[in-house]
């Protein structure tokens, strides 16, 4: 019954992210009632998906997390889409911010749907770990997508930090490859969480690291580009576990 009280509750956030949208181009109440009403949803909606993923059980601590990331990410990229929204309001149609907007709509969109596929795989144990999989991808590109951008980071962290976080990295990989060959669905879904935490930190600590006061620009934009080298070439050894 979770299931059909997570569905509902999804629907009325999808018609809150249209409420959004066009608030943008309305009145400033109408904005904030809009604003308002998917925070109250979104409220809901993590509440059901935390009774779901209780519903599961403690002996599956891995899907219950799995559960918990995939409202996490709505959750942000609702808090995103609203602060787009208020970027773009009263704004013409061809402002750049209308632009951050629409992107910030697909993302909440692309994420409310994975939540859905991931509580429909949750119930079927033989597909489990490839939903889990599948999400970690999407969530991994979300952030790279977020780490490219020219956005500097609020605090600044030492290299060595940055090299610490590549240890999670190697563990990550480590996991993905012995996912691989046993192809059980625990052990991909056990890869999915572990990869979504390391790469994640490992962009957080990279971008922190590469803007540093000591930290001169030539070396900044090396440090950068191998964030992004790094965490194309993890996404492509999830695929490879995927097809497997």
């Amino acid at each position: 019954c979770y299931r059909e009280n997570i569905l509902k509750t999804a629907k009325a956030l999808v018609e809150d992210t249209k409420l959004l949208v066009s608030g943008a181009a309305s009145s400033q109440d109408k904005l904030a009632q809009a604003a308002q009403s998917s925070a109250n949803t979104i409220t809901q909606l993590a509440e059901v998906v935390k009774l779901g993923a209780a519903s599961l059980g403690s002996d599956d601590p891995e899907t219950q997390v799995v559960l918990i990331n995939a409202i996490k990410d709505v959750a942000k990229a609702l808090s995103d889409l609203i602060g787009a929204t208020k970027g773009a309001a009263s704004k013409p149609a061809d402002d750049p911010s209308m632009y951050q907007l629409k992107g910030a709509a697909k993302v909440m969109v692309t994420n409310v749907t994975s939540l859905l596929k991931t509580v429909k795989a949750v119930e079927d144990e033989a597909t489990r770990g490839t939903r889990a999989l599948e999400a970690t991808i999407e969530y991994i590109k979300q952030e790279l997508t977020v780490f490219q951008s020219r956005e500097v980071p609020e605090k600044t962290s030492s290299p060595e930090e940055s090299i610490r976080m590549t240890k999670g990295i190697t563990m990550a990989t480590a996991k993905a490859v012995a996912a691989g060959n046993s192809c059980r669905q625990e052990d991909v879904i056990a890869t999915a969480n572990l990869s979504r935490k390391a790469v994640a930190d490992m962009l957080t600590a990279c971008k922190q690291a590469s803007y540093h006061p000591d930290v001169s620009e030539e070396v900044r934009e090396r440090a950068l580009r191998f964030g992004i080298e790094c965490t194309l070439g993890y996404l492509e050894l999830l695929e490879h576990v995927l097809l497997v």
